[in-house]
């Protein structure tokens, strides 16, 4: 009798929301939005590419170590020898959208192919036509980061850390009130933890490869960091290593920049799961804010005039995703639907209060099931 008072008591939220006509709540408490600034959608799906790998156009300094390390036989062997924790756990227990080659597209819609125009996009829901370069101004749009951190329960809980300086401006730091730490900005606080410490005394000593952007190393210490310490709801990682190894035309250093992006998500999954407060609850999504050209030389660039660097890839695994794997035949997704997901996935709905955004990816999401 006691255990099926516990039980009837324990599902009584779930009862009492069908009875009312209403869908169940999701499971996702948190989430996790974490993007590798312009990887290409062939390296996910296809692994390392055959026609970079041998040509003197790839920037390949060894070439028998990079075969060593990424070349496999078939695509789907290169892929998960490139990108192990996206195709041996996201891949199996969540879902990944984007691959042409099996009639499942995502794209962005803002035609610009650029960083800040993908990057609004993905975090409001819709493109807009007066953001049409990487210029560092203010955003007007409200993203679903600020809209959620106005909202009851999520004040102050919401934040990102990236490698490009210009987050603070796509996230509008002064107006939104988030946490941000980006570029080459210290890690501080009122009372700085040792690991903070020796961060930002690296941060200080390391020389800056590219302007504007600090590696990922950093960035992703200091997320995982920020994630111990003050335990955020909604979380953006903004990595950026893949983008400025390729315009630097390094594919070798573009692959092993996707391959240390992998690593990490993965150390950054486990860690959540190893933490009650995250463990169970929270949705990873990853993706990107734009594609590249093909091999031998556009997939160096990307842009309005640069031929196919509107596609792109999105993956998503936690508890309210069924586990469908890399989807084949789908209808188009794209960048805009990002905002909504995330919203959707915390049982909020962004949509009724931006119209202008872009759905949630339906099927990414089915509250209660076994996404985990």
């Amino acid at each position: 009798m006691i255990r099926r008072v516990i039980f009837v008591l324990a599902i009584w939220p779930t009862l009492t929301a069908i009875a009312a006509g209403e869908e169940p709540r999701t499971a996702t408490r948190n989430v996790v939005l974490v993007t590798s600034d312009g990887l290409r959608w062939q390296d996910v799906f296809r692994g390392a590419d055959p026609a970079l790998l041998n040509q003197p156009d790839g920037g390949v300094a060894d070439v028998e170590a990079i075969r060593r390390e990424y070349w496999r036989e078939t695509p789907e062997a290169r892929r998960e020898a490139l990108m192990p924790f996206l195709w041996t756990v996201v891949a199996r227990r969540g879902q990944l959208y984007g691959n042409a080659d099996k009639a499942s597209p995502a794209k962005v819609a803002n035609g610009i192919n650029l960083s800040y125009p993908g990057y609004n996009e993905m975090f409001t829901g819709s493109p807009d036509p007066r953001i049409v370069s990487n210029d560092e101004r203010p955003n007007p749009n409200v993203t679903v980061f600020e809209w959620l951190n106005r909202r009851p329960g999520y004040r102050g809980k919401v934040s990102a850390v990236g490698s490009w300086d210009g987050y603070p401006f796509i996230l509008n730091a002064e107006r939104s009130g988030l946490f941000i730490n980006a570029g080459l900005v210290p890690f501080d606080s009122p009372t700085p933890t040792e690991c903070q410490v020796l961060l930002n005394r690296l941060m200080a000593q390391s020389t800056q490869t590219w302007e504007g952007h600090r590696e990922d190393a950093f960035t992703f210490q200091i997320a995982l960091e920020h994630l111990r310490r003050d335990a955020p709801r909604v979380l953006y990682l903004g990595l950026n290593d893949t983008d400025e190894h390729a315009h630097d035309g390094r594919y070798d250093r573009y692959l092993r920049a996707a391959h240390v992006a992998d690593a990490n998500l993965r150390r950054l999954w486990e860690e959540l799961q190893s933490r009650p407060q995250y463990r169970g609850t929270t949705t990873l999504i990853i993706t990107t804010d734009h594609g590249r050209g093909d091999a031998p030389v556009e997939w160096k660039s990307h842009g309005a005039k640069v031929k196919g660097s509107e596609a792109i890839w999105i993956g998503v695994i936690g508890p309210d995703t069924p586990a469908l794997g890399e989807r084949i035949s789908t209808a188009l997704v794209t960048e805009g639907q990002v905002a909504a997901t995330i919203a959707a996935l915390l049982g909020e709905d962004y949509v009724a209060e931006t119209p202008a955004a872009a759905r949630p990816i339906a099927e990414a999401i089915h509250p209660r099931s076994s996404g985990q």
